[in-house]
């Protein structure tokens, strides 16, 4: 509704509507700031502009702007009784698709989580995962056509290490998969320290991966395919599911890698340096040359990447990439390289690295704290909270903890700007009272509990709205239009904030105004409970939380 209401705006304006100066306020739904420009060119006073301005408007040609005025050089709009009702009426009849536009049917490709298959995910990757997931439901949610990629690099030496370890020293077959690769490549890994010889080995089995050597692939499709059953069970404990795994060694197998090179060659980007292919990069603004194609006949990372982003440019409208800021280098090579075979670029989303509380957890082997760790430990911390209630079963108890876990790593690792480094405190997330996942899940619980006790037609006026009322409605009228500002600036913290926001607001409205016992305001009040559970509900399911009915 508040989408509608801008485009209205805009509408009304007429020659005046440019968008880059119109904005929310917090004195009115939506102002515009034109009068401050066109008065320098009219050399005029700003209030002198914006007063003839709001003179020629004409509130007929309008369904949902009550009242403008002039103030200050500022133009402001209100919105009227009907646009209140329209959007109570608009979420309650949609419930399970409000939210739900069509800012287009492009598609698009998500790339993310994208971790080296050579053991367990760690607490950087969650925050990966749960940005690129978190981007893919809203981008779904705003119409586009969106698959989600994980990028297998099935290619690196550090695949190459574990399935030598794998072949010498077998898996621990009682453990996660993942975790067992894991300790696979850090046994080989000791090895090739004590023993250099041990190196040839390995670029031994890199180049025969390579060039297609039936036995090496089988071995390599083995070792990795364990460790992706491992990621995969952690993803899904986290509601993150990819639609397609594609692995580097595609492009090698389908060509795309020679093309890449014929490209480069053609565009005079490609020399020779003893016997190695590298991109001279310093015609793009870099210092060091990027290599390609080793002596020995194998390619880079870099090369089966810029492969696999032609591929994109050939599937997808447009594509995104979330990488971690250690990448942000190979990541502007990646783009600038694109650009100059006339490709368009990956859209990257840069986040910087989580940390934990000094002391809350111990690190494993010293090196990494895994993903399945914390996400044991949030799941036991909120359990040990959900046990003191005593009129909950053990069922219900396990899954209030298990939605109250996920949603506390969920929203905390999402609510903060991903180029912002974060910390996560488990003891805080987990905090019923601040402003976290629970908070919010508590919030939607408490609407649903109010609705399970009635019985009877939801009947809203925007007559008899509070102020409270008034500013809690046009703030769920919102949800879409902060959907698109999310996509737009790829910063999905912005709808975390809408969501806790409307939680916030929501629980001022319950503090303030009596709902089953306000007489004649009861089903009006009703009305916007219920509004405000389908808001909670539908913006939780937006960040991939469930939304629990009971807590």
């Amino acid at each position: 509704m508040f989408r509608k209401l801008r485009q209205e705006v805009i509408r009304l304006l007429g020659d005046y509507g440019e968008e880059r100066f119109l904005r929310e306020s917090e004195h009115a739904e939506l102002c515009t700031t034109i009068a401050f420009k066109l008065a320098k060119e009219m050399k005029k006073k700003p209030d002198e502009v914006a007063e003839e301005i709001v003179s020629s408007l004409d509130l007929s040609e309008v369904s949902y702007v009550g009242k403008i005025e002039s103030v200050k050089g500022y133009i402001n709009f209100y919105v009227n009784q009907e646009f209140l009702e329209d959007t109570v009426e608009k979420i309650i009849r949609e419930d399970e698709n409000y939210g739900s536009f069509s800012l287009s049917d492009e598609k698009v490709l998500i790339e993310h989580t994208s971790a080296n298959p050579d053991g367990p995910l760690h607490i950087g990757h969650i925050r990966n995962s749960i940005i690129g997931d978190t981007l893919a439901r809203m981008f779904k949610k705003a119409g586009f056509n969106v698959r989600t990629h994980y990028y297998v690099n099935d290619m690196g030496r550090q695949i190459a290490i574990a399935c030598l370890g794998f072949s010498k020293f077998g898996i621990d077959k009682s453990k996660k998969p993942d975790h067992a690769i894991v300790d696979v490549y850090i046994k080989m890994n000791k090895e090739i320290e004590q023993n250099q010889e041990l190196e040839k080995d390995v670029e031994k089995l890199m180049l025969e991966y390579e060039r297609g050597s039936e036995e090496v692939i089988s071995l390599f499709r083995e070792v990795v395919n364990l460790a992706l059953e491992g990621i995969k069970e952690t993803l899904c404990k986290l509601n993150v599911k990819h639609d397609d795994y594609v692995w580097e060694s595609e492009f090698v197998r389908n060509g795309y890698v020679d093309r890449i090179i014929e490209m480069l060659e053609e565009k005079g980007m490609i020399s020779e340096d003893d016997g190695a292919l590298v991109i001279d990069m310093k015609k793009l603004g870099y210092e060091k040359n990027v290599v390609v194609r080793r002596k020995n006949g194998t390619t880079l990372y870099v090369t089966r990447d810029l492969a696999y982003h032609v591929w994109k440019n050939e599937n997808y409208d447009t594509f995104i990439n979330v990488l971690g800021a250690d990448h942000k280098l190979i990541g502007r090579q990646l783009q600038d390289i694109i650009k100059a075979l006339g490709f368009k670029p990956p859209e990257i989303v840069f986040f910087e690295f989580v940390s934990l509380p000094e002391g809350s957890m111990s690190t494993r082997k010293g090196k990494f704290i895994s993903a399945d760790e914390l996400i044991d430990k949030v799941f036991y911390e909120a359990k040990k909270i959900v046990d003191e209630r005593e009129d909950l079963s053990y069922e219900e108890k396990e899954k209030i903890a298990r939605a109250v876990s996920v949603g506390a790593l969920r929203y905390d690792f999402v609510k903060v700007a991903p180029e912002k480094p974060m910390t996560f405190d488990w003891n805080k997330a987990l905090d019923f009272r601040r402003q976290t996942s629970a908070y919010i899940q508590y919030s939607h619980a408490r609407a649903c509990s109010i609705l399970r006790k009635v019985d009877e037609e939801f009947a809203f006026s925007a007559e008899m709205c509070s102020k409270v009322e008034r500013e809690l409605i046009i703030l769920l009228s919102k949800f879409s239009w902060v959907v698109e500002k999310s996509i737009k600036s790829l910063r999905p913290n912005v709808f975390a904030e809408y969501l806790m926001d409307v939680a916030s607001k929501f629980n001022d409205f319950y503090t303030e105004h009596p709902v089953l016992k306000a007489g004649e305001l009861r089903s009006h009040r009703l009305a916007i409970v219920e509004a405000c559970r389908i808001v909670l509900r539908n913006g939780l399911e937006l960040l991939g939380i469930e939304a629990i009915e009971k807590m």
